[in-house]
């Protein structure tokens, strides 16, 4: 019996969408409007998507007649991808980090991760709804929350379930396959947390691996963006497509012959039986019951993969604070610069013009308020302080931190619950994360509001600076050998 392009486009990967173009089974036009038709159908339910490519389909076409004149430019090509709205893309979409504030903004010019996806042969299908702001605007804004796109919620349990972090959009759309797989940035946590509550994979990578140029920034430090998709072979693809140096961004001049542009060459599932894996076991304490017993069963699971297991390990540094001062004063600063380059007719170009707008039209602009915009307009650190805060931290994260594990215990990697604050600290030192579905706990984590029911957890490999290729290893072996995903309810 055959399966209709509606049904099987559901949990088609990046790989299976290719072949079915390659052998003429199935157009880049068709996989367009097949999920566009999904997105009308689904995303009044879980609010994921904020705008719709409206050249897609004419891209499509133009692609499919590409690969028949002169053949495929590679795995993306006619694939179709969504974009996080802080990412720049200059074409008929609007990028405005979920504010209604930029609503209308058009970007003056692609960003890098949006250039790069057009040259691989992606369709970019479309912006995904976001916590404003990258949740930097208020300290009670809910994950996923924006005034231009109202509430996230997870595919997997609408209004009950945790959707986790700013790329909450990103996740939710990947989860319901809206898209083959989207794009979201991570400043501490808001790739890897969403991928962890949606039974996803997604890759935080070494900050530098992938230009940050046009994508509407907190951290300069931090910043990154990476791919969330529903296995980690089609993770693995698009990072190839994200990565290389790019003058615009000089972060990423360290990561020359660090890189890769195939990241499909670590999916091995083999590596696993030869790793040393640490447990950090700080990043534990927290868990209830349900939760202790899934991460239990995935260092089970590793070990009996041939993986050894080093347990229990020491980590002083876990009790060290975030570096809210320097983190408000790299944001100030990267914003201000953002918001001067937008067109003379943008409506803000200034954090101090953006908080004015706000309270002007507070009723849709500050539903949580701005206290958090507000408090980095008045931040009062000069450089000098700045500097020595950010050395200060990554010295100490050095010499006790994850560097410090990974030497001394010999390791391959660490292992952290996908809601352990462990990934806050690969986040102050730019260093890659990668989340793996590892089960579903029955009373998942929950909205304030909600019921409790069975949601999506993930693990999370942690490991130093461009260990991309061996955090794909471990992902891929550990993937492989459980399969946890599944559909969620909304699909």
């Amino acid at each position: 019996m055959s399966v209709s392009l509606k049904e099987w486009i559901v949990e088609a990967d990046i790989l299976m969408l290719q072949s079915a173009m390659e052998e003429g089974r199935y157009s880049s036009e068709e996989l367009v409007k097949a999920y566009i038709g999904r997105i009308e159908q689904l995303n009044p339910l879980i609010h994921a998507v904020l705008e719709l490519n409206p050249d897609a389909v004419d891209i499509a076409k133009a692609l499919d007649a590409e690969r028949r004149d002169r053949g495929s430019r590679g795995p993306l090509h006619g694939i179709p991808i969504l974009l996080k709205d802080n990412i720049d893309t200059h074409d008929r979409m609007h990028t405005s980090a979920g504010s209604i504030a930029l609503a209308d903004s058009i970007a003056p010019a692609d960003s890098t991760v949006a250039r790069k996806l057009r040259e691989a042969g992606a369709v970019l299908l479309g912006k995904t709804n976001m916590t404003e702001w990258a949740n930097f605007m208020s300290s009670r804004m809910p994950a996923g929350y924006s005034s231009r796109g109202g509430q996230v919620l997870n595919p997997y349990g609408p209004g009950e379930l945790f959707v986790s972090g700013s790329s909450s959009g990103s996740a939710a759309a990947a989860a319901a396959s809206l898209a083959a797989a989207a794009i979201g940035t991570e400043t501490a946590g808001s790739i890897v947390g969403p991928a962890c509550q949606h039974a996803l994979a997604g890759i935080k990578p070494t900050v530098g691996l992938v230009s940050r140029a046009g994508i509407i920034p907190i951290s300069y430090n931090q910043d990154t963006a990476g791919p969330l998709a529903r296995t980690v072979s089609d993770a693995a693809v698009l990072l190839g497509a994200l990565t290389g140096a790019d003058e615009r961004d000089g972060w990423t001049l360290a990561s020359e012959g660090k890189y890769y542009r195939d990241y499909t060459v670590f999916l091995d599932a083999e590596y696993v039986k030869q790793a040393r894996i640490g447990i950090p076991r700080a990043y534990y304490e927290h868990l209830d019951d349900e939760r202790l017993a899934i991460m239990e069963r995935a260092i089970a699971d590793l070990r009996s993969l041939g993986a050894a297991i080093v347990d229990d390990l020491p980590l002083p540094v876990v009790t060290d604070n975030w570096n809210q001062g320097a983190v408000s004063y790299e944001f100030k600063q990267g914003l201000n610069h953002y918001l001067s380059g937008l067109s003379p007719s943008a409506p803000v170009r200034s954090l101090s013009e953006l908080i004015a707008y706000n309270e002007s039209h507070a009723e849709r602009a500050l539903r949580y308020g701005q206290d958090v915009l507000t408090a980095s307009e008045a931040v009062d650190m000069t450089e000098e302080q700045y500097l020595r805060e950010q050395e200060s931290y990554k010295e100490k994260a050095r010499r006790e931190g994850i560097d410090y594990l990974l030497e001394h215990y010999r390791l391959d990697a660490l292992l952290l619950p996908g809601d352990a604050d462990g990934k806050y600290m690969a986040a102050r030192m730019g260093y890659p994360l990668i989340c793996v579905p590892a089960g579903y706990s029955e009373h998942g984590i929950i909205d304030p509001d909600g019921d409790p029911t069975k949601g999506p957890f993930g693990v999370i490999f942690s490991g130093a600076a461009f260990s991309e290729p061996t955090l794909i290893k471990l992902a891929y072996g550990y993937e492989q050998a459980t399969k946890h995903r599944v559909r969620p309810a909304v699909s």
